[in-house]
């Protein structure tokens, strides 16, 4: 840190740890699990960088303070901005909208309002931390006015932000009655990041329809009010990833690869264990893939006796109407192919819906032949990678949605799919379990080297490297003398 404020500040909407008050007053922290807190505080430690974002709990004051080698700064929200910014508008409207309407959205005026309220809140905690000329990175789709925000409070700092779900074609992102106002929330950025070209593009077509902004290429120039060019934004991909060394890493450890056998034989040992592992969410296609693998056994083309499914769905959001519907779907389509296929001692489907630790998981994805990645639309989904990063063994079969971020990095050696094919669903299930052992090892040999070489260090690096090399302006918006 600088006299001034830090060289480097992250916002995103939840800090890296959970702050409960305690009956004194004084407030404890518990890390918080995710794949954001995992890619980024590495990157904040080592720059001696402050983190701005949510503490976990409703009416929470705090002072910032330090965690983890990283200064923390809680951002209050109330119960009322949890309904209507982040529960309303963050989930109920832009999340339905930009995962391609598989759920319809919906737009109400205080949800908006509500939204920029806070995303005003967070920029005015990020401009009081950044030192003169810092960097500033904002993550994801509930900040995304803050761009703007910030720059108008503090037109001195380099402004990064990274859009970690789809960016979707103009065609929907036009149904959004604020449109004009978040596109140019993200144009207050230097550098806007997506996890696919695809999306980059969108929104760079998004931005040459609806604002009479020129663009090229990746490049969206802008003007002041007498035509001279103000300033340069990039939209480009950065496709994320994980700490794919540590995850390889811990599937070595003995206790981890104990734990997979161990797995394996409570569930009968079957010839063939299929698992899937995703946040309860209607995205990610839990439906399709246990309706396949119940049509499967239907057809006789597997048996309960060789194949068994582990459905891990970890809650989510559980507040809105359209995850509880979700969630009463799964565990009534599972409770009937079990009722019609399993026999004693062989569930068909053993469905889990709660969370694991990083060990459980690493040991599921050793016992699994199959992995099961059937989105109907994701940003990226880690979970591909983590199974990918686990099997040092070189055995398993990835069968991976063409419509998931991962796709384009893994399309080549995973088995491609689109989860709104059933016919083509089951036969690509049938294939990955029946898969020749070669084949199997050559595949994933070819996936391995991706996701090891492509990991998260990778993915904050070359961010970083491209931001930082843009030229920090001064306060009255003209380029220092270089």
């Amino acid at each position: 840190m600088t006299s001034a404020g830090y060289d480097l500040v992250v916002v995103a909407n939840r800090l890296p740890v959970d702050v409960t008050l305690g009956d004194d007053g004084k407030p404890s922290w518990t890390r918080s699990p995710g794949g954001l807190v995992t890619a980024l505080e590495p990157v904040v430690q080592n720059s001696d960088g402050a983190w701005v974002g949510w503490g976990g709990s409703a009416d929470l004051e705090l002072e910032p303070f330090d965690a983890d080698d990283m200064r923390l700064v809680p951002v209050k929200l109330t119960e009322d901005d949890l309904t209507l910014y982040y529960e309303g508008f963050s989930n109920d409207t832009l999340w339905p909208l930009y995962h391609d309407v598989i759920q319809p959205p919906t737009f109400h005026r205080q949800w908006w309002d509500a939204y920029q309220r806070v995303n005003r809140r967070f920029a005015n905690a990020a401009a009081e931390q950044a030192a003169p000329g810092a960097t500033v990175w904002v993550h994801d789709y509930q900040l995304q006015l803050v761009p703007r925000y910030l720059r108008e409070l503090r037109p001195d700092v380099r402004i990064g932000y990274f859009h970690h779900i789809p960016f979707p074609p103009l065609e929907i992102f036009a149904q959004l009655p604020w449109r004009l106002q978040v596109v140019e929330g993200l144009l207050g950025a230097d550098l806007i990041g997506f996890q696919r070209g695809g999306d980059a593009a969108n929104f760079v077509r998004v931005v040459r329809r609806l604002t009479d902004k020129s663009t090229r290429g990746q490049m969206i120039t802008l003007t002041d009010g007498d035509g001279r060019t103000e300033r340069h934004v990039r939209a480009a991909a950065f496709p994320i990833s994980i700490d794919s060394h540590a995850f390889d890493r811990l599937a070595r450890t003995p206790e981890v690869q104990a734990r997979a056998k161990e797995i394996r034989h409570e569930l009968g040992d079957p010839e063939v264990l299929l698992l899937g592992v995703d946040r309860l969410d209607y995205t990610k296609g839990i439906r399709h893939r246990i309706k396949a693998f119940g049509e499967l056994l239907e057809d006789g083309r597997l048996t309960v006796a060789d194949a068994t499914l582990v459905q891990v769905a970890s809650p989510s959001r559980e507040n809105v109407g359209a995850y509880q519907q979700l969630r009463d779907d799964v565990e009534v389509l599972v409770g009937r192919i079990n009722g019609e296929y399993g026999e004693l001692g062989h569930a068909a489907v053993h469905y889990l819906h709660h969370s694991y630790p990083m060990e459980e998981m690493a040991a599921l994805y050793l016992a699994a032949d199959v992995m099961l990645v059937t989105a109907l639309r994701d940003g990226m989904n880690l979970v591909a990678k983590e199974y990918i990063a686990a099997r040092s063994d070189d055995r398993g079969a990835l069968v991976l949605s063409e419509f998931t971020g991962a796709a384009d990095e893994l399309g080549g050696a995973a088995i491609l799919v689109n989860p709104h094919d059933i016919a083509g669903l089951k036969n690509a299930i049938q294939h990955a379990a029946n898969i020749d052992p070669r084949e199997a090892r050559k595949r994933m040999r070819r996936l391995r080297r991706r996701v090891l070489e492509n990991d998260v260090a990778h993915w904050s690096d070359s961010f970083l490297s491209v931001l930082t090399a843009v030229p920090v302006r001064g306060r009255t918006g003209e380029e220092e003398a270089r």
